[in-house]
């Protein structure tokens, strides 16, 4: 009778990426991200992307001109959510009651995040970071879609996020937050 080897499941290991890891991760001009220890790689941002980056960073400057009550940032910029987490939010708002999470870089969870949709983004901004977000206490995320001109609002309510509405241009509608009370940022502007 001829022996018959035993046969193994080959064993399968799940290894996490840290911020140590990320730290040495190449300079190639495109963004690097960890999301529960997982790379996330995408390209540089198309230009209708970066219109509306820059003018939802001008209406939050403006705005903070005269009522300092916190700062204004935007990729890209290391925000350092967890070991196993390190994002660069298209646009980020810290007030002055966390402002003891900006160091070196951003080491917390800002009050709002704000992610613009590309088509290459679109599923880690809708569902990944959405939940790395809610799980790591940021107040309120927008998810800003500059292919059909809506916004989607989320806001924290206890230890969850809540869709607040989808807002569009068609409609004509505008963003605001109870964050930055007066703050309206109106989208025929933001997508003109």
């Amino acid at each position: 009778m001829g022996r018959q080897d035993e046969m193994h499941p080959a064993e399968v290991f799940e290894t996490k990426l840290t911020y140590d890891d990320y730290q040495h991760l190449p300079p190639d001009g495109k963004r690097h991200e960890i999301i529960d220890g997982e790379h996330y790689v995408t390209p540089t941002p198309t230009l209708r992307h970066q219109w509306v980056a820059r003018r939802l960073v001008a209406a939050f400057e403006n705005y903070l001109r005269t009522h300092p009550v916190g700062e204004v940032f935007f990729a890209p910029l290391d925000v350092i959510l967890t070991k196993f987490d390190v994002v660069e939010p298209d646009v980020l708002y810290v007030s002055n009651e966390r402002a003891g999470i900006l160091q070196d870089w951003v080491r917390g969870a800002p009050d709002l995040a704000i992610e613009i949709l590309s088509p290459t983004t679109r599923r880690t901004d809708e569902v990944a970071k959405r939940k790395l977000y809610e799980r790591v206490g940021v107040l309120e995320y927008w998810i800003v879609d500059p292919e059909l001109d809506v916004a989607k609002v989320y806001r924290r309510e206890g230890e969850r996020f809540t869709r607040i509405g989808e807002f569009s241009r068609e409609e004509g509608h505008s963003l605001e937050t109870p964050l930055l009370p007066g703050l309206q940022i109106t989208l025929d502007e933001l997508f003109r």
